[in-house]
């Protein structure tokens, strides 16, 4: 996330915008107009958001998958169908819980530096005075709006793991050697492309959804269908599709680190347990 949020918000911004805005003039536009920190704008809700995120979903992802492998015959792998089952499970349990988490990162990649009655900037408002705001305008339903598309892109990471496990094990079944943090990074990549690509339309949506609605109502999206019919009729299909550009540059970015770092982390950490006589194994052998 921290290396590749300038993308975050460049896409976010793109995707929330009704004009007919490109990658490179939103790109130009945050740079002219606040600086480089302003493609950093709500980075400590993301970092933070990221983080828990992956939390959760990864450990609802086991918590499933060990019961669903409980109850299989014994030595049977899980089925393409019961791999997407505990994905979609661990999705929608992750967007419902940190939904208000994303809501506050939107409202805040997308908020420019107001200004003062005098005509000078205001202090960019922190997660905190974020959180609060919409709590004070929207109630506690705000942290959730958007929810519905966040539920339906539950299937993205499914896409990405699946595309991911029938990867690795092809690739395994082919090389002669075990694979490596770089060959993690690209099945990382090309899992996350898949995913993203299939999934973006939502994404458009979901970004849309979670800012403060607007009075007007051919602005405001009271479903996703909505959302979808009232982009399509006033930006047209490619509406659907603005900011994908850096998004999919971000997304496989962002996926392929974290594969790449995963597997080198869990090598080190076998390693050090080795090392450390806490666990059986050669130290050569676990660090390779």
């Amino acid at each position: 996330m921290a290396l590749t949020y300038p993308l975050t918000t460049v896409s976010t911004r793109s995707q929330v915008s009704k004009t007919g805005i490109s990658q490179l003039q939103a790109f130009q536009k945050i740079l002219k107009e606040e600086g480089v920190k302003g493609f950093y704008s709500g980075i400590s809700s993301g970092v933070f958001g990221i983080a828990f995120t992956q939390y959760v979903y990864y450990y609802w992802y086991e918590f499933v998958k060990a019961g669903l492998e409980k109850g299989a015959a014994a030595g049977r792998a899980l089925t393409i169908g019961e791999n997407m089952l505990t994905g979609a499970v661990a999705g929608a349990l992750t967007a419902v819980l940190t939904n208000p988490i994303w809501v506050v990162n939107t409202r805040q990649v997308v908020r420019k530096d107001a200004l003062d009655e005098s005509g000078n900037p205001q202090k960019r408002q922190s997660t905190l005075s974020t959180a609060l705001k919409i709590l004070r305008e929207e109630g506690v339903v705000g942290f959730w709006k958007g929810i519905f598309p966040a539920l339906i892109l539950v299937i993205n990471p499914v896409i990405q793991f699946t595309v991911f496990e029938r990867l690795k094990t092809y690739w395994s079944e082919r090389k002669a050697t075990s694979l490596n943090g770089f060959d993690f990074f690209l099945l990382g990549a090309v899992s996350k492309l898949a995913a993203t690509s299939i999934t973006y339309p939502y994404i458009v949506v979901k970004s849309r959804m979670q800012l403060k609605q607007s009075t007007d109502a051919s602005e405001r999206y009271t479903s996703v269908s909505d959302g979808f019919r009232k982009i399509i009729k006033q930006e047209g299909v490619k509406g659907l599709y603005k900011g994908i550009e850096s998004k999919i540059v971000q997304s496989v970015l962002a996926s392929a680190f974290t594969f790449a770092f995963k597997e080198e982390l869990m090598s080190s950490a076998v390693w050090l347990l080795v090392l450390l006589k806490l666990r059986e194994g050669k130290v050569v052998t676990a660090k390779s």
